[in-house]
């Protein structure tokens, strides 16, 4: 990383442990809520939208607004690689607001409509459910970890932090690239 004025100006700030630990047990509790939401997303009931609406619109913005956090992502490893810190943090906030937005489409998707099954053969098919598996199992994974990470640098705790995010990045770099690629490989199967 380079040492700018700026990183070292971030470095000396006190950090704030009584806050971050409210906030760890609001992390917690919103991840249990979000796994449970997704569990409740595999009911066959669905919510009935009224007569004429369907969200079937949703499927390709939830490809975007994925890609999108891939490259606030990506932006924020450069800006932090740069010592450009509040950048940095103008990325990840970025990052988290955008997969805030996905997470909300998701679930009013799968909450109001049938599931779209995969109809590709052969090595395809197990493409597509290897990446959709570890996708699932990363993005499960990687949740409460992000929380955690992304407290850290809020609250000053950059040690924790850094030892943090430089586990965590890669999987989240992963779970948003390859939900694009799960919808693309399954965009041809929407009704």
């Amino acid at each position: 990383m380079a040492d700018t004025q700026e990183h070292r100006e971030w470095l000396k700030r006190e950090p704030n442990h009584k806050l971050s630990r409210l906030l760890k047990i609001v992390a917690w509790i919103v991840t249990a809520l979000v796994l449970i939401l997704v569990v409740m997303m595999r009911s066959p009931y669905k919510i009935p939208l009224p007569e004429g609406w369907s969200m079937s619109f949703l499927p390709p913005i939830h490809a975007v607004l994925n890609t999108l956090v891939a490259l606030a992502l990506i932006a924020a490893l450069i800006s932090v690689k740069a010592g450009r810190i509040a950048l940095h943090r103008g990325f990840i906030m970025a990052a988290m607001a955008l997969s805030a937005g996905f997470l909300l489409c998701y679930v009013a998707y799968h909450f109001t409509t049938v599931e779209t099954k995969f109809g590709g053969e052969g090595w395809v098919r197990s493409t597509y459910f290897f990446l959709l598996i570890t996708h699932i199992v990363s993005a499960a994974v990687s949740l409460p970890v992000i929380f955690l990470t992304f407290i850290s640098g809020f609250t000053n705790r950059f040690g924790s932090h850094k030892r943090l995010a430089r586990w965590v990045f890669p999987l989240w770099l992963y779970v948003a690239v390859t939900g694009p690629i799960c919808y693309l490989m399954l965009r041809p199967y929407y009704s």
